[in-house]
Order: structure tokens, then sequence, then C-alpha cells
């Protein structure tokens, strides 16, 4: 996989790029409260929280969170268009958070898996953050679990080039549990529909997914022609709802 700067890259356009709608949200918080303990309030950390998509809606409904996130630019971002008194933003990564040992109850990775370079040392770094029984929300795709959006067939190598950005689920579960871990939860979410297609094709030209930096400019060219005639059609069709991975596992 490519890597991505995003100080440089997708900064200013990733929260338009990646919103989500109210019904989107709730729907993922709802699930988040399913896998997470009852008793409130609970310390949680975003780790990856990009433009903070998910970081105030997880401390309006859990409790206090610290966003991690490496990038200054999407931490800049965050801070100013979406304040919450419950939430600190601070530089780090999964590999290394500026917060004490045994201070969290769980931990949200959301669609920041596959960025992490070093993965067994994130596995050590999250054991030491979180306390013994912490959660662990991974909301990542799986190269044999993918949810295959509706417009990723309009580009050549589409599925190929989107699988191959992720690990096999059984990978990722031998990671963890090999290093104290236990799985309790495993599933996948209906997220609603985004709106139309004309309104998700909008987004997509932002080109703020890190498939599209797996492409060639030719296959990227050649992928949104086809997307957008499909689109023309009928631009006021809503946008299919598709059901995305989530893995919980436990830190004993």
């Amino acid at each position: 996989m490519r890597s991505i700067d995003y100080d440089t890259e997708q900064h200013q356009d990733y929260a338009r790029g990646r919103a989500l709608t109210q019904q989107q949200l709730q729907v993922w918080i709802g699930a988040f409260a399913e896998a997470l303990p009852e008793r409130r309030p609970l310390a949680g950390l975003d780790v990856g929280s990009g433009t903070g998509r998910f970081t105030p809606a997880l401390a309006g409904a859990f409790g206090p969170v610290v966003g991690v996130e490496p990038s200054d630019r999407m931490r800049e971002v965050a801070q100013t268009r979406s304040p919450h008194p419950g939430v600190r933003y601070l530089p780090g990564t999964a590999e290394e958070m500026p917060v004490p040992s045994d201070s969290a109850d769980y931990a949200l990775l959301g669609w920041s898996w596959h960025h992490v370079q070093d993965k067994p040392r994130a596995v050590r770094e999250l054991a030491r953050v979180l306390r013994t029984g912490g959660r662990l929300l991974l909301r990542t795709n799986f190269s044999d679990h993918h949810p295959r959006p509706w417009w990723l067939e309009y580009f050549r190598r589409g599925y190929e080039a989107d699988a191959a950005i992720f690990q096999p689920l059984h990978e990722v579960i031998a990671l963890f549990t090999s290093a104290g871990w236990r799985v309790t939860g495993f599933g996948t979410v209906t997220e609603s529909s985004a709106g139309t297609r004309g309104e998700m094709l909008a987004r997509l030209r932002l080109r703020t997914l890190s498939f599209f930096a797996q492409l060639s400019p030719d296959e990227l060219q050649t992928g949104f022609d086809r997307l957008e005639q499909a689109v023309a059609a009928d631009p006021d069709a809503p946008a299919p709802e598709f059901a995305e991975p989530l893995l919980t596992l436990e830190l004993c």
C-alpha cells in the first residue's frame, strides 16, 4: 500500500469526502455501545482520529476521549471543525501514544488499522494504554471479508486493489490473541445510505479513500469516467446500504 501524507494530500478535503450522515453516525455509535461495558463514563481513545469524524460523538455517548492523530493538519481541522469539551486531540500514532499506561477503558481504531506501519508494536502499545478488560473496537476491512461498495466495480482492478490494502481476518486475530487478547465479537454493521448516488459521487471525486492512491492516473481516469456515466443515468437514486466488518477484542 502506498502511504499517504495527510499533511499534504488530503487534510483539506477529508472531512467532506468522508462525511457521515447523522443516521450513519448513530448506527456506528449504537454498534460500539453494544460492544462496550454498560457503565458510564468510559475513558476512550480514538486512535487515528483524523478530522474527528467519530471523536465528539464518542465523547457524547460514552465519556471523555483523547483523539490520537499523527497529522498536524488533520488535528487542526478536527479542533476547529468539531470542538467538544470532552475531547482532546494529541499528536501520536498507534505505535506510540502520549497517554499514561492503564488510562483508557476502550480504544477505537476506525478506518485506520491499514495505516499502522508496525502492527506488533501497536498491539503492545494498545495493551499498555488500556486497562485490563479494556475493549478494542477495530473497524477495518479484511482482504477476505470485504464490503465491496457499489462504486468499486467501475474501477479496473477495483476489488483486487482495495482488498490488497488489508490483512486477512485470521492474520489480525492471530496477531492480537498471541499477545494476550481475546476476541469478544465479530460481525458486520449495516451502514445506512450515504444519500443519493450523485451526492456520493461528489464525495468520491475528492479521492479521500486510500484506495485511490493505489491506482495509476489512467486507471483513475477510466474508472471515474465509467462511474460518472453510470451515475448520470439516475443521479437521484439512493446510494445502496452495505455491511462493514467490526472486530472487537478484550485485553486479558
